[in-house]
């Protein structure tokens, strides 16, 4: 039996649920708040210390710190994946949201874990390093696509030949940066074998190149014990079914709630993945015989390769099209 204390994670603050006698408490989200923390709950359980686990959500750079407290001290957590804490709350009836009631919900979450889920976290500093880098990456990107819009406004009105200059050498610095920070995050996969590993088994199916190796190991990484349904939802590639009665009824979408970075760059690689993989072909062709819509079919193949490639990774595996093909009851291809 552990004692679950729930961890509710926010920029500046983390807010702690103790079950044992029903404290909420509010820390500084930094070292001396988790120094804190830990004096608390060695505090509280005492001799049951040892029984101890901290459950809580990755937040990308906002829990970094905590796990990296936590594999220092060696305490045992139980990282909880952002639709399985989702559908938790939604069994339990939980229709109110606050820091508060999120950790004391979070606690009760260890009832999701098994004995393997329990584990001190590692803290991998090349791992840490592609995740800074990777928010570096889309800061550059939203900010040349904001320079980006307003050249084509000032440009759009005549405007000052100045700003129209200007703007033109942000995006030209943009362009180079991004192309840096890619090669940075390339220079760190080569660094580390488990890293490197990663890619190549991402990029051996055809159609994932570079980018979206690069891309797709940060995803893996950043959500290390997401299944394939919330790696999907992850990148807004589940369905997104709108009906209500028999009177309302629209066109089943993709939910675009996740990064769109994952998605443009994956889209981009279904046409090569056609072209060069049989096995994509024939799911393509089937479908488009099926009279299903081009784009419909095309977010079909991104969401399968999508699964593959996180198959591919959690198993350390490389793509095999005669395999693939035979388990589809394909046999051995011509």
């Amino acid at each position: 039996m552990y004692n679950s204390i729930g961890i509710d994670i926010s920029k500046s603050l983390i807010s702690v649920y103790f079950p044992k006698n029903n404290l909420s408490i509010d820390l500084e989200n930094n070292l001396s708040g988790f120094k804190k923390l830990l004096s608390k709950v060695k505090k509280i359980y005492k001799k049951e210390f040892d029984k101890t686990v901290f459950v809580y959500e990755p937040t990308g750079s906002y829990s970094s710190l905590l796990s990296k407290f936590c594999s220092q001290k060696l305490i045992k957590c139980f990282i909880v994946g952002p639709k399985q804490s989702s559908n938790f709350a939604k069994a339990k009836g939980m229709r109110n949201k606050t820091d508060t009631l999120d950790a004391k919900l979070l606690s009760q979450a260890i009832l999701l874990a098994n004995d393997k889920d329990i584990k001190v976290p590692t803290y991998d500093m090349k791992v840490e390093e592609m995740k800074q880098l990777m928010s570096y990456y889309k800061f550059t990107v939203k900010s040349k696509v904001r320079a980006v819009n307003h050249l084509e406004s000032v440009m759009a009105k005549n405007g000052s030949l100045y700003a129209i200059d200007e703007l033109k050498k942000e995006i030209k610095n943009f362009n180079s940066k991004a192309k840096e920070i890619i090669e940075k995050m390339r220079k760190t996969i080569n660094e580390e074998e488990s890293l490197k590993q990663g890619y190549e088994n991402i990029t051996s199916i055809a159609g994932f190149g570079e980018i979206n190796g690069i891309f797709l190991l940060h995803l893996f990484l950043k959500y290390p014990n997401a299944n394939q349904r919330e790696i999907t939802s992850l990148t807004g590639l589940d369905p997104k079914i709108k009906s209500s009665g028999t009177s309302v009824k629209g066109k089943t979408k993709i939910s675009k709630e996740g990064a769109n970075i994952y998605r443009s760059t994956m889209f981009l690689g279904v046409m090569t993945a056609i072209k060069y993989e049989e096995n994509f072909k024939i799911f393509f062709d089937r479908l488009k015989e099926k009279g299903k819509h081009t784009t419909l079919v095309q977010i079909a193949l991104m969401r399968k390769m999508l699964c593959i490639a996180h198959s591919l990774y959690k198993n350390n595996k490389k793509f095999d099209s005669e395999k693939y093909a035979k388990n589809c009851g394909r046999g051995k291809k011509d």
